[in-house]
């Protein structure tokens, strides 16, 4: 049974990048944001990022389920031991499918097997009961990044792009009461972010991204593509809406005949275009975006952004929050207001029919 009031909670977070895990700290009562704690990183391998992409599109049950979930644990055990001080844990695992209106979502990991190793509650498999009641399973960060709107004081609407993977973005109203509030909070996957950028470095190049977007920017933009590109049937979906890091498989084969350079810049320029694409569903311009993930370490891909959007886009930093742990402490946050018994996902955000509270809580041994 948690304490009443606000408590430190520690939230961890591996998305579709594959990079690494992110683990951070936050203290909240499930509704305000006191204060923001340290953080970690524990960087995957080479030979882990391996077993990872092989269990990518893999569902319980599937042949090479099991290692990627022994490995998704090992890895978040590490980290997370580091923070004693969290009296409560929210682990959002290893997205390894997601196809909300057939098969379901998979994280693989079990919070169970972390709840013993740790000795703390832990909160987890956040998505589920969300899919089940007829949601999106996903973004799950909007209730968030109203919080966090209003700790950095902000009273205009604004959005929280969050550039991994796959692209997300959040548009809030930090006026009303409430992201449960209609007309607070709307929240939906823009479309495919780092995760073609990556794929094409790799495959090329042998490197795991365009660092600070160099490449990109000695390219040329084949704007054919992008019109193609923004003709897929996800872009005429009213939010809100979800991707698989997958939904947009052929973008290499659509650069396939471009050079280096105009390719990463085409599939940057992809990135730019469906975000732009997406604040058409915006109820109003907001003042300003604000980026997160790895994609805000991309000078190309911010200026694109910028020229696509017609606003002013900067980085989180510059109101105060860490792009690189924004995840993580979503989580956090999340892991509080579930076992505060608060709604984590509602009809803005994930297009559920009512607010739901997702996630379960898997106690120690010597709790239960």
């Amino acid at each position: 049974m948690l304490k009443p009031g606000a408590i430190w909670a520690v939230g961890a977070m591996s998305g579709t990048s594959l990079d690494g895990v992110d683990a951070a700290l936050l203290r909240t009562d499930g509704v305000w944001i006191e204060e923001f704690g340290r953080h970690a990183y524990r960087p995957y391998s080479d030979p882990e990022r391996t077993v990872l992409r092989a269990g990518l599109g893999l569902w319980p049950g599937d042949p090479g389920v099991e290692a990627v979930a022994e490995l998704v644990e090992t890895a978040h055990a590490e980290v997370l031991s580091d923070f004693s001080e969290a009296e409560l844990v929210g682990f959002h695992g290893q997205t390894l499918a997601h196809e909300p209106r057939d098969r379901g979502t998979h994280q693989a990991g079990s919070g169970a097997v972390l709840a013993e190793v740790l000795g703390r509650p832990v909160v987890w498999d956040f998505r589920s009961a969300d899919v089940r009641m007829g949601g999106q399973g996903a973004p799950l960060a909007p209730y968030f990044h109203f919080a966090a709107a209003r700790w950095a004081g902000l009273r205009a609407p604004v959005a929280f792009l969050n550039l991994g993977g796959v692209g997300n973005v959040t548009w809030v109203d930090p006026a009303q009461p409430g992201p449960e509030v209609q007309g607070a909070v709307l929240a939906f996957d823009t479309g495919p972010a780092n995760a073609p950028l990556d794929d094409l470095m790799r495959a090329r190049l042998g490197g795991e991204r365009d660092e600070g977007g160099a490449l990109a920017a000695r390219g040329r933009v084949d704007e054919t593509m992008i019109a193609a590109f923004l003709q897929h049937p996800y872009f005429f979906r009213i939010p809100p809406k979800s991707l698989d890091r997958n939904d947009f498989h052929d973008l290499l084969s659509a650069v396939a005949e471009l050079s280096d350079a105009d390719a990463a810049a085409t599939l940057t320029a992809a990135c730019a275009a469906a975000v732009a694409r997406g604040a058409e569903h915006f109820p109003r311009p907001p003042n300003v975006v604000y980026v997160t993930g790895g994609g805000r370490l991309n000078q190309t891909m911010m200026v694109m952004l910028a020229q696509r959007l017609g606003c002013d886009v900067a980085p989180v930093e510059d109101i105060g929050l860490n792009g690189d742990m924004l995840e993580a402490q979503a989580f956090a946050y999340l892991a509080v207001r579930v076992a505060r018994g608060l709604s984590t996902s509602g009809p803005s955000t994930t297009g559920v029919a009512a607010q739901v509270g997702g996630g379960q809580i898997s106690r120690p041994p010597a709790d239960i």
